[in-house]
């Protein structure tokens, strides 16, 4: 941490980009982790792509995604156990490292035109076995990087930025797979695995704290309930952890099929517009992240986390009445926001109230409520579609999602939480 003096740090506070000067560590993280998001966001538009020219089917794209959802639902309970057991920075690097050696094999595979839906297959498979892995990792290294001088804006930029790779990324893979190939577009995703390696390395320096380093043999059950006792011992941890289950099966089919059905189907908006649509959501996200980050303590955090997740779903619940293209936008933006508010104010109470050397079952425990539930969600969302139509389904989810919201805020744990 560079010395500064107070007032010359009190204004570089309200700049959240000034993070990136006042932290090394978080600066490598911060990098590394953003490019190689920016070409995962590349590739994984490339790869429909490539499945509908080797199939034609859209039910071979919903079995790739399957097994890349698959190994997380499995592993994410346990995986836990073993990051908090290794170094969580040497996790990362060995990850990253086979990420790069998968996307080059695949995109010499896709030069040869050798590629197969065997490899993508594969290629997805391990991508999600070494994925549940990872990101417990990550959560670990960001929660000891983020200090508490840098969290706030350090949990915003890192937030906006993958919103960002999200907005980019596929525009820059549609341009590479038409102007190019998808060989280059998956090349490019390696690169950037390797760039990542690269900061990766400068944070070999970080210890970790560990409760199970020094067992010669690992207790899985054991191990796993103390993962466990943290959440029980708060009720803001294991009350919001349940509640973004539910908001998940709600949220998921949501985002992936009520909204575009809107805004093309009932709507009849024009493709520009869908994109200026679902642009405004990440645009609203970004604007609560710059905000958030400017603030280096906010007050009430239980109560403004679940008015946020209250106020995605007003905005979700009016669209369907809404058909003016400009008023659209603005709820797709108080739904980002909202989103966004609910999002950093909980990655900041897991590196708050989490011990070091329990992050890291506790955040697979997170992952794992988070990503469990949507295939659930993407199936509840279609039947209901099904059979009371969609105008019904888009009330029914979003009432259920500011329900949800309203009864959790009955808990006091979850009021007092500040």
């Amino acid at each position: 941490m560079n010395s500064l003096p107070s007032e010359e740090h009190k204004k570089m506070r309200l700049n959240i980009f000034s993070q990136l000067v006042l932290s090394k560590n978080f600066f490598a993280l911060y990098m590394g982790q953003t490019l190689s998001s920016l070409g995962s966001s590349i590739s994984f538009t490339i790869f429909p792509i490539i499945v509908y020219q080797i199939t034609k089917s859209t039910a071979q794209m919903g079995l790739m995604m399957a097994l890349s959802i698959l190994p997380n639902v499995i592993m994410l309970p346990f995986s836990g156990v073993l990051v908090d057991k290794l170094n969580k920075v040497k996790i990362m690097l060995v990850v990253d490292f086979i990420r790069f050696s998968l996307l080059i094999f695949l995109s010499l595979m896709a030069f040869s035109g050798s590629l197969t839906m065997v490899h993508l297959c594969v290629f997805m498979f391990i991508f999600g076995l070494i994925g549940s892995i990872f990101q417990p990792a990550y959560s670990s290294v960001r929660a000891k990087v983020f200090t508490k001088e840098i969290r706030n804006a350090a949990n915003s930029l890192t937030q906006i930025s993958q919103r960002a790779t999200r907005l980019i990324g596929p525009i820059l893979g549609g341009v590479i797979i038409t102007s190019l190939s998808p060989g280059w577009g998956l090349g490019i995703d390696a690169i950037t695995y390797l760039i990542s390696i690269c900061f990766l390395f400068k944070l070999r320096s970080i210890t970790f704290n560990s409760s199970i380093t020094n067992k010669i043999k690992l207790n899985w059950k054991q191990d796993f309930i103390e993962g466990i006792d943290v959440l029980r011992q708060n009720s803001w941890l294991w009350i919001t952890i349940l509640a973004c289950s539910f908001f998940n099966i709600c949220s998921s089919g949501i985002g992936r099929i009520l909204i575009p059905w809107l805004i093309i189907e009932h709507h009849h908006f024009e493709p520009v517009v869908y994109g200026m649509i679902l642009s405004s959501s990440s645009a609203g996200a970004i604007a609560c992240g710059v905000i958030y980050g400017m603030k280096q303590q906010l007050y009430k955090r239980g109560i403004l986390a679940y008015l946020g997740v209250a106020l995605s779903g007003i905005a979700v619940l009016v669209t369907p009445f809404v058909s003016n293209i400009l008023l659209f936008m603005f709820l797709m933006f108080l739904n980002g926001a909202g989103v966004m508010l609910f999002a950093l104010i909980w990655e900041t109470s897991l590196q708050e109230m989490v011990p070091e050397d329990k992050f890291g079952r506790v955040s697979s425990l997170d992952f794992f409520g988070s990503f469990s539930l949507m295939p659930l969600g993407y199936i509840m969302t279609g039947w209901l579609s099904t059979n009371v139509g969609e105008i019904n389904t888009t009330i029914i989810l979003s009432i259920s999602i500011l329900l949800i919201a309203i009864a959790v805020l009955w808990n006091k744990g979850v009021r007092q939480y500040s």
